[in-house]
């Protein structure tokens, strides 16, 4: 084991995701408070959006923030289309259900993304600013291309026919996590480093303490839904791992062919390879009402989630420094 892969496993914030899923195997009775849950997922998405405009403020917005914007977006449309071909032929799933599944593999995890963040700066690599306007963008994408997938089934559902569709463009675009995330990033680009100088105390000194408070209750609900899965299959399982794989070996090698540094490259490796579980579930129960959350969120949370953070994220990592010639 070399050393940037030891410093993965050894890192507190690994550790303590490792320990919420031992505590839920075991049937602990480790909680974290619901309240408590959401107040730290606002802090970290606030924090990493302000970071984020202002590393961009500093730099400004080049020819490498726009190809990484537009790799990004053309990533999350045509993503699901691999996932979907998957489902279909060697997961045996149903048109209705594929769609909803493959919308998750294309769009974004923040917590996956905020975790390889920490792991590749502590490896001497991190990633630009920039990244987090990548991020943002690639939420909705591929929700709209699940849906397309998806339309043969929604027109046989008599209720999806008769959804306004303007609630469903609001749920996509409105979602709590992207305005969050863009709100708080414009807000670091208007500041600048002088105007975030006021607040980096709160959002710097203890962003690793509240990220590693949030892995342990992820830990937790990961594992806890894994124990109760009752649609899981094992080539369900078995998609669920080689999804990011792939996925995250085509962001990285794309994040290496335009020009991207090593800790974008993998970053951009780690925004294709991860798969929503806040923002594409709620947006499926809107539009996809009959898909089987217990299909999909089991897939992308209790399954990759897991894998990225534990396995993935270094993985990636390792392949971006070889591609750099690193």
């Amino acid at each position: 084991m070399d050393a940037a892969t030891l410093q993965t496993f050894t890192s507190p914030v690994i550790l303590f995701f490792v320990l919420g899923m031992l505590a839920a195997f075991a049937r602990s009775e480790l909680a974290v408070p619901e309240a408590l849950a959401k107040g730290m997922s606002l802090y970290l998405m606030a924090a990493i959006g302000l970071k984020g405009g202002v590393a961009v403020a500093k730099s400004g917005v080049d020819t490498t923030v726009a190809l990484a914007l537009l790799a990004g977006i053309g990533a999350s449309f045509v993503l699901p289309l691999i996932a979907f071909a998957a489902l279909r032929s060697f997961g045996k799933l149903d048109q209705l259900n594929a769609g909803a599944v493959a919308a998750h593999y294309g769009s974004v995890s923040v917590v996956t993304f905020v975790t390889a963040v920490e792991i590749y700066e502590l490896r001497g690599t991190p990633p630009g600013g920039f990244m987090v306007a990548v991020m943002a963008a690639m939420e909705t994408p591929a929700i709209l291309t699940g849906l397309l997938l998806a339309r043969r089934a929604m027109a046989k559902e008599e209720g999806a026919a008769k959804r306004p569709a303007g609630e469903l463009l609001h749920e996509v675009f409105f979602n709590a996590s992207v305005v969050l995330l863009l709100g708080a990033f414009a807000i670091g680009v208007i500041s600048g480093a002088s105007g975030f100088a006021d607040v980096a105390p709160f959002f710097e000194a203890g962003f690793k303490g509240v990220l590693c408070l949030f892995l342990l209750d992820m830990g937790l609900i990961a594992a806890r839904r894994l124990m109760d899965a009752r649609a899981m299959t094992f080539r369900l399982a078995l998609i669920a791992i080689a999804l990011p794989l792939l996925n995250g070996a085509i962001g990285t090698v794309l994040g290496t062919s335009i020009g991207l540094d090593i800790g974008s490259s993998a970053a951009l490796g780690v925004l294709c390879a991860s798969a929503s579980y806040i923002a594409v579930p709620a947006a499926m129960r809107l539009a996809l009402p009959q898909a089987d959350p217990g299909i999909y969120l089991t897939m992308s949370l209790s399954v990759t989630f897991p894998f990225n953070i534990l396995i993935n994220i270094g993985l990636i990592g390792a392949l971006a420094t070889t591609l750099a010639g690193g």
